[in-house]
């Protein structure tokens, strides 16, 4: 193994551990920040501090595909991409923390386990070529802003902070599609799309809780 893959696999390594161990850094200001906390009950707190956590590994996991896709794409410009887009994830990913931190909650217990399989699946759609990864993204942020605007809903109505935090992810993640289809994007098989959704429907269960 050549000097330069071994300082890429350290890296990679050292970026892994510092995501997995909360250590974001946010390069745009907070959407809440002027925002008063609400009062809420307990039970909204909880609920509250659920749908973050949740939202948190999505952005878990949304580092890992970045990181991957982007080490193992051939092309400067869909690299620049993922790099551009796995920035503003890393804000989604320090403002969800931050914000579980206010709701007096903890980030998921298996953010070591979303990480590498999520790092996995990002180098076996990047190792599928260039097409078929930028269709990965596509459909991932088409999922996820889906998601997102369900938890518009499910938030009490008066947690204000989490909305503005949430509502600004998901614009991000559109026009992250955006940018991933522009580049040249595969539509993915319908049987792909489908197992997406399956494993999505897994994590989110989990992550509420656990």
């Amino acid at each position: 193994m050549s000097t330069l893959a071994i300082d890429h696999l350290i890296q990679g390594f050292d970026r892994a551990l510092r995501v997995v161990n909360g250590q974001a850094r946010a390069r745009r200001g907070n959407p809440a920040q002027g925002i008063d906390e609400a009062s809420m009950s307990d039970e909204e707190k909880t609920h509250s501090a659920g749908l973050m956590r949740v939202n948190h590994v999505g952005e878990i996991c949304a580092q890992a595909l970045y990181d991957a896709q982007g080490a193992f794409t051939k092309t400067d410009d869909i690299r620049q991409q993922f790099q551009h887009s796995g920035i503003e994830e890393e804000d989604h990913l320090a403002w969800t923390a931050g914000r579980l931190k206010e709701l007096n909650s903890h980030t998921s217990l298996l953010n070591p386990l979303w990480y590498a399989g999520a790092y996995a699946v990002g180098m076996l759609a990047a190792k599928s070529g260039d097409k078929l990864s930028l269709g990965f993204v596509v459909e991932t942020e088409r999922q996820v802003e889906a998601h997102l605007a369900s938890h518009m809903d499910k938030l009490p109505a008066q947690d204000a902070r989490s909305r503005a935090i949430v509502e600004q992810m998901r614009v991000d993640e559109i026009a992250h599609g955006a940018a991933a289809q522009s580049l040249g994007a595969s539509e993915l098989p319908a049987p792909v799309k489908a197992g997406m959704k399956f494993m999505a429907k897994i994590m989110t269960a989990s992550a509420y809780y656990i």
